[in-house]
């Protein structure tokens, strides 16, 4: 679950509660340690949401809270709009549902005169290629780039040619006409561009890899800079 998912379920736990909740019983309904549980409430309290309360005691939110309205203008409704167009069309199926999902529940945060904005933005991406056709789940992709898990990859390059290789998945970089994913590869202690299309089978380790992925990043942007 990411953390502005789990924030908001938080809220949501302590509204529906009409007794404090305790961080252990919290952190025992999100599947997450105490630590982590303190520091999202360290972030809702930073964020004003009134929550009152202490570890080992319970927390309660201030009767008559409720999330702010979704405040957005039109270009950046628009903006929206033509976003979850594109990836609708673009991205792998489980991502082109989500993006079909946000821009229903957009259209039901926004206030009514809004709304057209959101179901008809007079926007439309045209693809004039097919999506790459992959054999694996996207969603196992992004996941681990989100966790920092590893991949074991069995890929075949441009000549045709299978190869197995350790990855450190970093982004998904949509071109025009495939997918790449952008890596740091054990196997060539450098970082790598694999074809989604490319890849015959994706098997996820137990193991995350060291570091930062926002450094990692950084090291793969000045590495394609510094070859150009």
């Amino acid at each position: 679950m990411r953390r502005t998912d789990r924030l908001f379920h938080i809220i949501q736990i302590l509204r529906s509660s009409r007794s404090p909740v305790t961080g252990r019983a919290l952190a025992d309904e999100l599947e997450i340690s105490l630590r982590t549980l303190y520091r999202d409430m360290a972030e809702l309290m930073a964020q004003r949401v009134p929550i009152t309360g202490e570890a080992g005691t319970g927390y309660v939110l201030d009767d008559g809270y409720d999330m702010p309205p979704l405040m957005l203008t039109a270009d950046e409704l628009e903006a929206a709009a033509l976003g979850a167009a594109w990836v609708a069309t673009q991205a792998d199926p489980a991502l082109a549902r989500s993006a079909r999902d946000l821009v229903a529940k957009l259209s039901a945060a926004v206030p009514p005169e809004l709304r057209p904005i959101i179901l008809d933005a007079g926007l439309k991406p045209i693809a004039t290629t097919p999506a790459p056709d992959e054999r694996f789940e996207g969603v196992i992709l992004r996941r681990a780039i989100r966790d920092r898990t590893k991949l074991q990859l069995t890929y075949k390059d441009g000549s045709d040619k299978p190869t197995t290789r350790i990855i450190w998945p970093l982004l998904i970089a949509y071109l025009n006409k495939a997918r790449y994913i952008v890596a740091w590869c054990e196997t060539r202690e450098d970082y790598r561009h694999f074809r989604t299309d490319r890849v015959h089978s994706m098997e996820v380790q137990h193991d995350r890899y060291p570091g930062r992925r926002k450094a990692l990043i950084k090291g793969w942007e000045d590495a394609m800079t510094s070859k150009h």
